[in-house]
């Protein structure tokens, strides 16, 4: 199988580069060699490559800063897929897509399945639900999978972040009013294999949630970072409590992040591992 593998430098293509490299031969382009804004230098990228099938974790996640930024935003989120996804349908490619939990509006109390409504609340949200769109319309081939509080031990993300700022200050503030499951890119990405391996399409297609098992609020999480993290001797860091009205952002949370994992489990056999038991061996690794 050949597969063509965007967004090789991010937190999931990073991990997905190794993964994927037991299933054939991967082409993994970087920023500099694919430019995903620019659909004409696309469309003709993947059909000189003419993969079997592209794999698409590449994304603009800079969610307060698309506010300021729709064009772009939807540029890199909605029009690439749709472009991707047009060209895979001219040579017979299949698709998989990684997309999040901020397609929903977080107001539902239990765990999201893949049939309930979308409604996101940010430009972020909305381009990702476009890009979704964009691929189910072109009806080839695809597996979405939507996942949720992304970290890793690479780029810009909560773990990271929570370490820094433990080391640099004496007390800090974290939402606890927002609940999700923390999942780590290498789970992502590890999963991801395992479901391609099964040759899921066509028979397979679709919406598919796949983040950790569990809950917690964002204050919870950082939490768990600061039993794990070594700080200097004698250093203590205060981690206080705030609701999310404390702390405004450009833009808005779902208040609700959690997705169940029953479809992906019954479909492809796959569990996902508690976030806390990812992020012992996040931290370990």
């Amino acid at each position: 199988m050949k597969i063509l593998l965007t967004g090789v430098n991010g937190q999931v293509g990073w991990e997905l580069r190794r993964t994927l490299a037991t299933l054939g031969e991967v082409v993994a382009p970087t920023r500099a060699q694919l430019d995903l804004t620019d659909a004409v230098a696309l469309r003709s990228f993947v059909h000189e490559v003419r993969p079997d099938l592209i794999v698409n974790p590449a994304a603009y996640t800079a969610v307060d800063k698309a506010e300021a930024e729709p064009e772009l935003a939807h540029t890199i989120n909605a029009i690439a897929p749709a472009v991707m996804a047009e060209a895979a349908s001219q040579i017979n490619a299949a698709m998989v897509h990684y997309s999040t939990d901020y397609v929903f509006d977080g107001s539902k109390p239990g765990a999201y399945l893949e049939s309930d409504a979308t409604n996101p609340l940010s430009v972020y949200g909305r381009t990702k639900l476009e890009g979704e769109q964009a691929i189910i319309a072109a009806g080839i081939p695809h597996l979405i999978l939507r996942t949720s509080w992304v970290y890793g031990l690479r780029g810009g993300n909560f773990l990271l972040t929570m370490q820094r700022l433990f080391k640099e200050r004496d007390s800090l503030n974290v939402v606890n009013d927002q609940f999700g499951a923390p999942t780590w890119s290498r789970m992502i990405a590890e999963a991801s294999a395992q479901i391609i391996a099964q040759r899921p399409f066509p028979d397979n297609s679709g919406i598919y949630n796949l983040t950790s098992a569990g809950n917690i609020s964002w204050h919870d999480f950082a939490q768990a970072i600061l039993a794990r993290t070594t700080l200097p001797e004698g250093k203590q860091v205060a981690l206080g409590a705030i609701p999310a009205a404390q702390y405004p952002t450009a833009a808005t949370r779902p208040v609700n992040s959690v997705l169940s994992g029953s479809k992906v489990q019954k479909t492809f056999g796959i569990c996902m591992p508690d976030w806390e038991a990812a992020l012992d061996r996040c931290i370990e690794s």
